[in-house]
C-alpha cells in the first residue's frame, strides 16, 4: 500500500513541478541526434531504478517526439526494462539471498496468489500508473507463473498504462474532472483484458495439445 501511494504522490508532484518535466524535455531535444534511443532507454532504466519519474518520462516523449512516436518509445523501453527484470530475477531465483526471501510468509502468499491468477491480477496491476511496478516485476520474477503469462500481461498491461499517462496528462484529477476520459481508459482496459485472456487460452490449449501429442 505505501509503494502504491508513493507512487501517487510522485505522479501529483510532477502535475506541480514544471522544471522536473522541461529539464528531461531539455534532455532528449540535446539527445535528438540519437534519434529514438533516449525515448526508449529513459523509461528502460526506470524499471531498473522505480525512484525516476516514469510519468515525467512519457510525457516528455510525447511533447518531443509526438504522441504516437512518443507512446511508442515509452512502451517500448517499459516493456523491455520490465522484462528485463523478471528474467535477471527468473534467472537468479535459486540463488541463497533470494531463497531467503521466498521462504518468508508475506512473500510466499503474494506469489501463490500470482501463481494461482495468472495474466488477469498482473494485467490489472501493471495497467494503472501507480502501482509499484518493479515490485511487481520481481514477484512475478520470484514465482512460477509462467514466462508467456507474464510476457503477455506486460506487452498489453504496458500499453494501457503508457496510454494512460499520455492521454490524461500529468494530473491524476482530471479523471473525475473529464468522465469521458475516465470512461475511454476503462474500455482500453475491458478491451485489453479480454484480449489478453483470449491469448492466454489459446497458448494453453496448444500447450495442452503438445503434451497430449509427446504422450
Amino acid at each position: 500500500m505505501g509503494a502504491v501511494m508513493g507512487k501517487i504522490d510522485q505522479w501529483r508532484s510532477l502535475a506541480e513541478n514544471d522544471q522536473l518535466f522541461d529539464y528531461i524535455i531539455k534532455q532528449l531535444e540535446g539527445l535528438e541526434r540519437f534519434g529514438p534511443i533516449p525515448g526508449i532507454l529513459f523509461p528502460l532504466i526506470e524499471a531498473l531504478l522505480p525512484i525516476l519519474p516514469l510519468v515525467a518520462f512519457v510525457l516528455a516523449n510525447a511533447v518531443v517526439y509526438g504522441l504516437f512516436k512518443g507512446f511508442l518509445y515509452s512502451w517500448i523501453g517499459a516493456v523491455i526494462g520490465s522484462l528485463g527484470v523478471f528474467f535477471i530475477i527468473r534467472r537468479l531465483g535459486d540463488k541463497r539471498l533470494f531463497r531467503k526471501i521466498t521462504r518468508q510468509k508475506q512473500v510466499k502468499r503474494v506469489t501463490r496468489w500470482v501463481e494461482e491468477h495468472g495474466f488477469g491480477p498482473l494485467f490489472l496491476l501493471i495497467c494503472f500508473p501507480f502501482s509499484p511496478s518493479s515490485i511487481i516485476n520481481i514477484v512475478a520474477g520470484l514465482s512460477r507463473v509462467s514466462r508467456q503469462q507474464f510476457i503477455l500481461a506486460v506487452l498489453l498491461g504496458k500499453a494501457v498504462m503508457i496510454f494512460t499517462i499520455a492521454y490524461v496528462g500529468s494530473s491524476i484529477a482530471s479523471f473525475a474532472q473529464n468522465p469521458v476520459k475516465s470512461i475511454v481508459v476503462g474500455i482500453c482496459i475491458l478491451l485489453f483484458w479480454v484480449i489478453g485472456k483470449f491469448i492466454e487460452k489459446r497458448v494453453q490449449i496448444k500447450v495442452e495439445q503438445k503434451a497430449r501429442s509427446r504422450d
